[in-house]
C-alpha cells in the first residue's frame, strides 16, 4: 500500500463544519468594507523577491528568516510566496497607475506564507484580511482605518481587544533618533543579547520590541522617538488622537511600538488581547508614506492594516461568539429510485425559491434516512412516499417542533409553499 501523503507542516486543511465559520467571517468582512466604501483587490500569491526585500527591509526577520523564495528554473527570476499583503497591493497600484485620478480605498483577503515555527494561531500558510488606503495624507484616514477595526470587532461580537498607538515620525526624525538609540545601546552593550547586538547598527529600532526580560530596563531607559518629532509629525499624531477621542475610542500610546516592517512612518498601531498568550496582537498596521515611491511610483502617501484570520477565529472561539455551522431548512427523504425524479424536481424548485434543501443520497431504509435528517439539523423532512406521490403530494414532517403536525403539500406548487419552510 502506498505511503499516505500528508499536508506540509504548518499548512492546514480547513474542513467542514469549521469552514462555515470562515465563510461567516469573510461575509462579515465584505459587508464591513461595503459600508466604508473599500473595494476588493486581488494580487498574485507569487511576487518578485526584490519587491519584499526593498519594501520590508533586508534586515527584517521576514526577509532574513521567513520568506519562501526560489529561483525560477525557466528564466532565473527570483520569486517569493508573499509573506504579507501591503507590498503586492502597492506594486499593483504603481504598475496599473491606479492613483492617476485620486486616492483608492482597497481591501484583500487571502493566504500568506512565512517559514516560521508553527504555533497556536500562527502557521506557515496563514490567511490575512487587509485594507490599504492609498493617496490620503491626513490623520482623518488614519482614524478611519482604525475605527473600521473597531466596527469589525463589534460586528464579530469581540469586546476584549485594546488599541495601542505610536508615531514613528518622518525619515529625518527617525535618523536622529536612531543615532541616539545606537549610542544608548552601545554604552550598555554588555546587556544586549545576541539578537540585539546583531541589530544594533542595522535596525536598532527593532531592539525596542525585544521580549527578553533581561533587557527591559535598558529598553525602558532608551531615548524615545516622540522626543525627536518635529511640529508636522506631532500635529499629525495629535490630529489622530483627537479624532479617536471624539469617536469615543480608548487607546494607549506605546512608545515601544515599532512594528516589524521598515516601510512604516508616522502612525503605527496594534489591536491586542490577553486571550492569545504572549503573541497577543490581533491586528496591526500603520502609515507608509514612502513605500509607493520605493517600489517605483510617484510619491504618494498610504496607510493600512492586516489581521490574521486564524487568530481572530481562535479568539472568537474562546469568547464563545463564533456562530454555529449552517443547517439546511429541509431534508429530502427518498424511499426508493422511483421517487428520485420527483424529489429532484421539487428540491430544485424549493432551492430556487430560497429554501436550503439537503437531499438524501446513497439509499437506505426510511429509518436510517430519518436519522440522517434529524442529524442534519433541518427543521423539516420532505417525505416522497409512494402513497403521497400517487396523489401528487409530498409529506412535510416537522423535526424540531413536537407540537406541530405533519402536513402534505402539492408537488406541482412547491414555489407557492416554499415560504412555509422558511418562516414557520
Amino acid at each position: 500500500m502506498p505511503e499516505k501523503i500528508q499536508a506540509v507542516k504548518g499548512m492546514n486543511d480547513i474542513l467542514p463544519p469549521d469552514s462555515a465559520r470562515w465563510e461567516w467571517f469573510e461575509e462579515t468582512v465584505r459587508a464591513l468594507m461595503r459600508r466604508y466604501g473599500y473595494q476588493n483587490i486581488r494580487v498574485p500569491i507569487v511576487e518578485p523577491t526584490p519587491l519584499f526585500v526593498r519594501s520590508l527591509g533586508e534586515v527584517t526577520d521576514i526577509v532574513e528568516k521567513e520568506m519562501y523564495s526560489w529561483t525560477d528554473a525557466m528564466n532565473g527570476d527570483a520569486l517569493t510566496l508573499r509573506p504579507e499583503g501591503t507590498a503586492g497591493v502597492v506594486r499593483a497600484a504603481v504598475e496599473h497607475s491606479m492613483l492617476y485620478d485620486g486616492g483608492k480605498r482597497l481591501y484583500y483577503m487571502g493566504p500568506m506564507f512565512r517559514h516560521e515555527r508553527p504555533q497556536r494561531g500562527r502557521y506557515r500558510q496563514f490567511h490575512q484580511v487587509g485594507v490599504e488606503a492609498l493617496g490620503y495624507a491626513g490623520p482623518d484616514v488614519d482614524a478611519e482605518v482604525i475605527l473600521m477595526c473597531r466596527s469589525l470587532w463589534r460586528d464579530l461580537g469581540l469586546n476584549d481587544v485594546r488599541l495601542e498607538l505610536n508615531c514613528l515620525g518622518q525619515a529625518a526624525e527617525r535618523r536622529a533618533h536612531r543615532e541616539a538609540l545606537v549610542a544608548h545601546f552601545e554604552a550598555h552593550r554588555e546587556v544586549l543579547d545576541a539578537e540585539a547586538q546583531r541589530r544594533l547598527h542595522s535596525n536598532p529600532l527593532r531592539i525596542l520590541d525585544t521580549k527578553n526580560p533581561a533587557m527591559q530596563a535598558l529598553v525602558e531607559a532608551a531615548p524615545r522617538l516622540m522626543d525627536y518629532l518635529g511640529d508636522a509629525s506631532l500635529k499629525h499624531f495629535e490630529g489622530l488622537c483627537g479624532a479617536l477621542e471624539a469617536a469615543g475610542q480608548p487607546f494607549r500610546v506605546n512608545h515601544r511600538l515599532v512594528r516589524g516592517m521598515d516601510y512604516y512612518s508616522l502612525t503605527v498601531f496594534e489591536w491586542t488581547t490577553d486571550r492569545l498568550g504572549a503573541q497577543g496582537t490581533v491586528c496591526g498596521g500603520g502609515r507608509y508614506d514612502g513605500l509607493i515611491e520605493l517600489v517605483g511610483g510617484k510619491p504618494a502617501p498610504g496607510i493600512g492594516w492586516g489581521l490574521g484570520i486564524e487568530r481572530v477565529l481562535d479568539l472568537l472561539q474562546q469568547s464563545g461568539t463564533a456562530p454555529p455551522p449552517p443547517v439546511p431548512d429541509a431534508y429530502a427523504v427518498v424511499p426508493d429510485e422511483a421517487a428520485l425524479p420527483v424529489a429532484v424536481q421539487v428540491s430544485e424548485a424549493l432551492r430556487t425559491a430560497g429554501v436550503a434543501v439537503l437531499m438524501h443520497a446513497g439509499g437506505g431504509s426510511m429509518k436510517s434516512q430519518f436519522k440522517r435528517a434529524d442529524a442534519s439539523g433541518a427543521r423539516w423532512a420532505l417525505v416522497f412516499g409512494a402513497n403521497e406521490l400517487a396523489q401528487g403530494l409530498v409529506a412535510v414532517k416537522p423535526l424540531r417542533d413536537a407540537t406541530a403536525s405533519q402536513v402534505t403539500r402539492p408537488l406541482a406548487e412547491a414555489a407557492a409553499w416554499a415560504a412555509e419552510l422558511l418562516h414557520r
